[in-house]
């Protein structure tokens, strides 16, 4: 056999009326209005709150949901493009046994010396 107690009395959880919602919605929405703030005031939860504008936008009772509009950060240039150097980009050339490692910023008209000077001494 089960005993089974009643409890009279308020259970803790609120009822608020539509209107009490709603306007705790709107007050929500006001700017600089933060939600975790609005609840903590008025006893709810941050997810009851959003939950509550979700419907009332729903319903037509609230205006939609604006996007603010993007903001971007300055583009901040230190130095011009044309100033800037190519990456270093490495040549390697094997004559023979002989291997010539170099960058490509080096002079043609070099290269071909060197070159023909490898040639010459094998």
């Amino acid at each position: 056999m089960s005993r089974l107690e009643i409890l009279e009395g308020p259970s803790g959880r609120r009822v608020r009326s539509e209107a009490e919602r709603a306007r705790i919605a709107a007050e929500s929405l006001l700017p600089g209005a933060q939600v975790s703030e609005v609840a903590r005031k008025h006893g709810a939860t941050r997810w009851q709150i959003y939950d509550w504008r979700r419907r009332f936008r729903q319903r037509g009772m609230l205006p939609p949901c604006e996007a603010s509009p993007p903001t971007f950060a300055p583009l901040v240039v230190e130095r011009a493009l044309e100033e800037r150097q190519a990456p270093a980009i490495k040549l390697e050339i094997a004559i023979g046994d002989v291997v010539l490692r170099t960058d490509t910023a080096i002079d043609g008209e070099q290269l071909s010396r060197v070159i023909r000077a490898v040639r010459a001494s094998r």
